[in-house]
């Protein structure tokens, strides 16, 4: 039986992003989930199937989730056994995403209600069943979690990730400076050694 690091990308990511982390989890099987889909309950049908095709029987399983990746996981995958979780940038707070969404396209919730989903400008479409989704299953802690963002997420401000963290009992380890997108080589080297630290 081996052990297993599953790596979830976030939104335009790729499952190729597992590369990074194979010298961090050294002795683990470090795989990508590539997956399709793009909402939380596409993710329930899913992550499910996808993570026992990639774990099967394996002693033990680490979880690495980026942004929305870490968000469908929350979702998708709480009941699945998984000894320890390293979300970088969750998405903390979908509900107010989507409201602020909302208020910048001057959409009203029962404009949102009555038309169901409305594309915007930007490519995004506002889906009314996402909505009420998020409101109807909030995030519950499933496992243990250690998360990794930069103070200057401006996805998720530090306050709504600091009320997650108290809220899953994960630990919370903040770069001054970093973004909600880990990618210049000084955010990639506090990623790397805060995951190591935290071995």
């Amino acid at each position: 039986m081996s052990k297993k690091a599953i790596y979830i990308h976030g939104m335009g990511g790729s499952a190729d992003e597992a590369e990074f982390y194979r010298d961090i989890f050294a002795g683990y099987d470090v795989v990508g989930m590539e997956y399709t889909s793009g909402d939380p309950m596409s993710a329930e049908e899913e992550f499910p199937a996808l993570f026992e095709s990639l774990c099967g029987d394996s002693s033990e399983v680490i979880l690495i989730a980026n942004s929305i990746g870490a968000f469908f996981a929350m979702h998708a995958l709480k009941n699945k056994h998984i000894d320890r979780a390293f979300f970088i940038s969750p998405v903390a707070d979908m509900e107010r995403l989507i409201l602020g969404m909302m208020a910048a396209a001057n959409v009203s919730e029962e404009e949102l209600c009555r038309k169901g989903e409305i594309p915007l400008q930007n490519g995004e479409v506002l889906s009314w069943r996402y909505l009420c989704y998020v409101r109807e299953h909030p995030i519950v802690r499933a496992f243990p979690i250690d998360i990794i963002c930069g103070d200057e997420d401006i996805l998720t401000p530090l306050p709504v990730m600091k009320d997650l963290a108290e809220k899953l009992g994960a630990s919370l380890t903040v770069m001054t400076g970093g973004e909600h997108w880990f990618h210049t080589d000084e955010q990639m080297d506090f990623l790397k050694n805060s995951i190591k630290a935290m071995l």
